[in-house]
């Protein structure tokens, strides 16, 4: 049996005691090559954005003092001394009585303040009549109107994406500072866990853990390493946990962290170093055999080789720690509030996690019901559930129509 059961609060307590996660370090990277980095620094604006006042409209550069008083029926007539084109510079200067054609995008000649859109607009041989007075700064976008030199456009800690990677190539930037990717190794055990492409034996199964864990890796932030499928044999397994251990900055495993007989991989990590086993059981359900190392300080996380528990496990336990290496902020997950569709009962003396679909009623109130087979094996649980209600050890059951918090996996228009 376990040596002792820590209960969940105690699990989270001891991880963070343990490892205390933080940055692996920092370090440059090309700026198409930081998609989904995290930011290492703050960043400034070295330019304006646009670094010139710009035309918003087809039309005419004026001097919005010379519209003054033009009306539809009445217009005012000015000189078109040229025209303004997008990315040419211009030695035109616009003088009293003079207007000069301009385009979306095109840098204001010297002396114009506004522009006078080219459907107020009508040309007569040199000249063009506006038919509706302009203010100062009309139709025109002012340097440093959308990035002011000098400004914190980034902040450490930032996930970098389209938009943020659009703003630093609006700053001409070409490197980006950013936190390291945490590596995890990852691998399966069991004799009856195949690799996929290999052919499938009477009694075997898939190997769905290593992909599944390796996907939340990546979702985490981390670059996962896969190891492949081990039976359950104290030598192979402390070959493999130790290449993991010199290959990443944390491992992840599934299976063998069970009572059974061929369940080593307590025993596996016991052997490799100090302090070794941290935690050996968890009273939560699913997830209960949950095992965490510490080997020379690389976190090991073996999770229960179930496909629900396995992940469920990683998304408590391992993801907060990877997403924290990874220099990523620490976010309170999605919740909403919802109504019990059925009676909930929880295992007793176990923090017990129930995998829930959301639906709306007929009275369009949220209904969280548990998701069919509860079985912590089922491939499929977590796939179609829409989240989770936790429920505490000293609760006896959560009764129909008793309101909840559902922890959304992800959002959707129910929520």
């Amino acid at each position: 049996m376990f040596r002792k059961l820590l209960t969940f609060d105690e699990a989270l307590k001891t991880i963070r005691q343990q490892f205390k996660p933080k940055p692996l370090g920092i370090e440059e990277v090309a700026l198409l090559d930081s998609h989904n980095r995290v930011l290492a620094g703050n960043v400034k604006a070295m330019i304006d954005v646009p670094p010139f006042d710009r035309s918003t409209m087809d039309g005419y550069a004026v001097r919005a003092r010379d519209t003054f008083g033009a009306e539809e029926n009445r217009p005012m007539s000015l000189k078109v001394c040229g025209a303004v084109g997008i990315g040419e510079p211009t030695k035109i200067t616009i003088r009293r009585g003079e207007a000069a054609e301009i385009v979306t995008g095109a840098p204001m000649p010297e002396g114009a303040d506004a522009v006078v859109m080219v459907e107020h607009a009508q040309r007569s041989d040199s000249n063009v009549l506006v038919f509706d007075a302009v203010a100062t700064d009309e139709n025109i976008m002012k340097a440093g109107a959308d990035i002011r030199k000098g400004e914190t456009v980034l902040k450490t800690g930032q996930l970098l994406g389209s938009r943020e990677i659009g703003v630093l190539a609006a700053l001409g930037t070409t490197k980006v500072t950013v936190y390291l990717v945490p590596r995890v190794a990852v691998l399966s055990t069991g004799p009856e866990v195949t690799e996929p492409g290999r052919k499938l034996s009477f009694g075997k199964i898939y190997d769905t853990n290593a992909y599944s864990l390796s996907t939340g890796v990546l979702e985490s932030g981390g670059r996962p390493i896969y190891l492949g499928v081990f039976p359950d044999d104290l030598s192979q397994l402390q070959k493999a946990v130790r290449e993991g251990l010199t290959k990443a900055d944390l491992v992840v495993t599934s299976g063998g962290v069970s009572v059974g007989p061929r369940d080593v991989m307590p025993k596996v990590l016991g052997s490799l170093g100090e302090p070794g086993v941290v935690i050996c059981g968890v009273a939560m359900k699913p997830g209960k055999p949950t095992t965490v190392a510490s080997v020379g300080g690389t976190p090991v996380f073996a999770l229960p080789g179930h496909p629900t528990s396995a992940l469920l496990a990683f998304r408590l336990f391992v993801r907060p720690v990877i997403e924290l290496m990874a220099g990523r902020k620490r976010e309170a997950g999605s919740e909403v509030k919802a109504f019990a569709g059925m009676r909930m009962f929880p295992a007793k003396g176990r923090r017990t996690f129930v995998m829930v679909k959301l639906n709306r009623d007929r009275s369009d109130r949220l209904v969280a019901t548990p998701v069919p087979s509860g079985a912590s094996g089922a491939i499929t649980t977590l796939e179609k559930a829409d989240g989770f209600v936790e429920i505490a050890e000293n609760v006896q059951f959560v009764d129909v129509n008793e309101q909840v918090v559902v922890h959304v996996f992800k959002v959707s228009d129910e929520g």
